[in-house]
């Protein structure tokens, strides 16, 4: 037992050196594509230029190992090209480039290290040459802008491992010795590079959470106008329960001696209408804002117990915006007439949520809100001119028209929006008061699809 417990930090400690060369070798002996990323504006100029150093790189070599190094021209020629070769190399798999220009580094020094000191005139660059420096800087740069930190650590470390080896330990006759401005210039590229990465991944992953910020801000949106509908319908839905449940229960007193069927007939429909009616408030009724007594800041009147806003109201929304700045003109054809409660509401959201963008979006523009009154259903323009001047930040989702086509598209409609060619904006509903799928009458009137203007239908249009 005492036996095992002293062999046990030796085992521990050479399962680390086991586990950290396993991490060595899954990190820098690999061959996965890795490829420079583009640059946005001048997409192939990194290229370009890594093929200029990759060419002047080689010849330089080739002229340094075959002229002061005494090489013939086939190792010459070799080493030279390996040097150039892993910078080309690095654009599309970092590591192989890196080893490339390691075992290059090394395989000119060995050959080299016999001939150092023949020439006393002209002392050779060991164990690094100017041509083999620049390449090992270039791939070393392009390593750590594609890998994690750790492997561009680990390359960085062995690169410092070789060059001491060889400089340190092994030595050499006397030579112009390039380890320490190769270490220094190393770890600079390598921190270079790493902060570059860093940087790129750090946009990256800004942008990502704007994108998905833009979505949940757009989804919110749509979710609240979706809720605010609800809250509507409940109260629309509500009223109609309440005026069926008080009719059932007048309706036997308006009959003189009315049958006991009769009674019951009419008890069970008040009875089924309050029962509906309790449901309903109990599903929709946890809809309601958090402070059901205040009306809303942006529509007075419009509190839970007031009345759903109509068409009634127009004019006084027209006023009321008026009283804020903007200029808007009104019209109204065709033959007015109470709608559905639903097609009065949306009508009016929709014709608020539109002029509420023209104070925001088109400062110093007109507004032209047009009403037509159809036997079919309703159709409304809001369309704006021209703005004076730029719009001021504002501080809302951005999403009104998602409410708006909501609004339309739960009625059987549609909504369109899109500007105009004097440079306004137009956005134009058409809210059927009848099930979607019935078909208008020839000659009623209807939207001209390409412009959004009002027109009367040709009794031979087939699109109506």
């Amino acid at each position: 037992m005492t036996e095992t417990g002293t062999r046990r930090p030796e085992w521990i400690g050479i399962g680390r050196v086991l586990r950290w060369l396993r991490t060595l070798r899954d990190d820098l002996c690999t061959a996965r594509l890795d490829p420079l990323p583009p640059s946005v504006w001048l997409r192939w100029l990194p290229h370009g230029v890594l093929c200029v150093a990759a060419i002047g790189i080689t010849i330089g070599g080739v002229a340094q190992f075959q002229h002061n190094g005494h090489l013939g021209a086939g190792p010459a020629s070799l080493l030279g090209f390996a040097a150039g070769g892993a910078v080309l190399l690095a654009m599309w798999r970092p590591v192989p480039a890196w080893w490339l220009s390691t075992g290059g580094m090394l395989a000119g020094a060995i050959t080299l290290h016999g001939r150092l000191g023949t020439t006393p005139v002209v002392l050779f660059t060991w164990p690094w040459t100017v041509a083999g420096i620049i390449a090992q800087l270039l791939v070393l740069l392009l390593l750590a802008l594609r890998v994690r930190v750790r492997a561009a650590v680990e390359a960085l470390a062995v690169t410092v491992l070789v060059t001491w080896l060889l400089d340190g330990v092994w030595g050499a006759p006397p030579h112009q010795s390039t380890s320490a401005v190769t270490v220094v210039l190393s770890v600079v590229v390598v921190a270079l590079g790493t902060a570059l990465r860093g940087r790129r991944e750090a946009r990256a992953e800004l942008g990502r959470q704007a994108s998905l910020t833009e979505e949940e801000r757009a989804r919110r949106t749509l979710l609240e106008e979706r809720s605010r509908i609800a809250r509507e319908l409940h109260d629309v839905v509500a009223h109609h329960m309440s005026v069926i449940s008080i009719q059932a229960q007048v309706a036997p007193h308006l009959v003189e001696n009315p049958p006991d069927e009769l009674r019951e007939n009419l008890e069970g429909i008040r009875n089924n209408a309050l029962e509906a009616l309790t449901e309903l408030r109990r599903v929709l009724g946890v809809l309601r804002s958090e402070s059901p007594d205040e009306d809303a800041p942006d529509d007075p009147g419009t509190g839970p117990h007031s009345p759903q806003p109509t068409l009634d109201r127009l004019d006084t929304l027209v006023e009321n915006t008026r009283a804020a700045g903007l200029t808007v003109t009104t019209r109204i054809n065709g033959e007015r007439r109470p709608m559905q409660s639903g097609v009065e509401l949306s009508a009016y959201r929709i014709v608020q949520e539109a002029l509420s963008n023209v104070l925001r979006h088109a400062p110093g523009a007109t507004a032209h809100v047009e009403i037509e009154y159809i036997p079919y259903g309703l159709l409304l323009s809001v369309a704006n001119s021209r703005p004076t001047r730029p719009a001021p930040p504002s501080p809302g989702a951005g999403h009104g028209l998602l409410g708006m086509r909501e609004r339309a598209v739960m009625l059987g409609g549609s909504l369109t929006a899109g500007p105009l060619t004097d440079g306004g904006y137009r956005i134009f509903a058409e809210l059927p008061a009848t099930a979607p799928g019935l078909r208008p009458a020839p000659g009623h009137r209807t939207a001209d699809p390409a412009t959004g203007t009002i027109r009367a239908l040709d009794p031979k249009d087939d699109r109506a």
